[in-house]
């Protein structure tokens, strides 16, 4: 009977938006949902009524989505290490190339919905992630919630919902089409890979130029 189920759901596969078909995408019996799965420095967006998920450690996911027309997207994204002595807020001039990091994964998110038709000024915001789970670094987990934070402070976007900081890892299950998430906190057993993974994602944000080609229009 599930075989039978989940050949029916792939029948009903909503088509990804344009830029978007790489991303890994599966039906998920327990929403009952297709479900696209987004990795480090990845984002999603759609208008269908599917789930977006990521698993974070230090990293920060902000969901965000237009209520009215019903389009919403997710990203994953974390600051390059601060390798400045002593320096930790994005604002700083020589913490540029994370500045450039940070709002390359906003900016990318948040022009993609507008080009969907949502508004900006419609725009419902939650953030989740930024664990301290990288213990021997600097708190980068920190780092990115101040960057998250900064960054809808000055474009004026509000955060109506967040689970952030602490010192465990989380998965997030984002419905864009009614702004529901679910966040499971994780286990200890479940740490050592989702550092691994964020150590792979920081060895190959070294080995290419942060993307700096991303303004936000109205």
């Amino acid at each position: 009977m599930a075989t039978v189920l989940n050949r029916l759901a792939t029948l009903g596969r909503p088509a990804p938006l344009p830029g978007f078909e790489r991303i890994q995408r599966s039906w998920e019996p327990e929403h009952e949902r297709w479900s696209a799965r987004i990795l480090p420095g990845e984002y999603f967006v759609t208008r269908s009524d599917e789930v977006v998920t990521t698993v974070l450690g230090s990293c920060i996911s902000a969901c965000v989505r237009d209520p009215t027309v019903r389009v919403g997207g997710m990203n994953h994204f974390m600051l390059p290490e601060d390798t400045t002595s002593g320096r930790s807020s994005w604002l700083d001039p020589q913490a540029g190339l994370a500045t450039r990091y940070g709002s390359f994964a906003m900016e990318s998110l948040i022009n993609d919905l507008l080009k969907c038709g949502a508004r900006k000024e419609r725009l419902e915001v939650k953030l989740f992630g930024g664990g301290n789970i990288l213990s021997a670094l600097t708190d980068i987990g920190a780092r990115n919630i101040e960057f998250a934070r900064s960054f809808l402070r000055l474009e004026r976007l509000a955060v109506s919902a967040e689970d952030v900081g602490d010192v465990f890892p989380r998965r997030v299950v984002y419905f864009p089409a009614s702004g529901r998430v679910l966040v499971r906190r994780l286990k200890s057993l479940d740490r050592q890979e989702i550092v691994n993974e964020e150590r792979r994602h920081m060895a190959k944000m070294g080995e290419r130029p942060a993307g700096n080609d991303v303004e936000l229009f109205d």
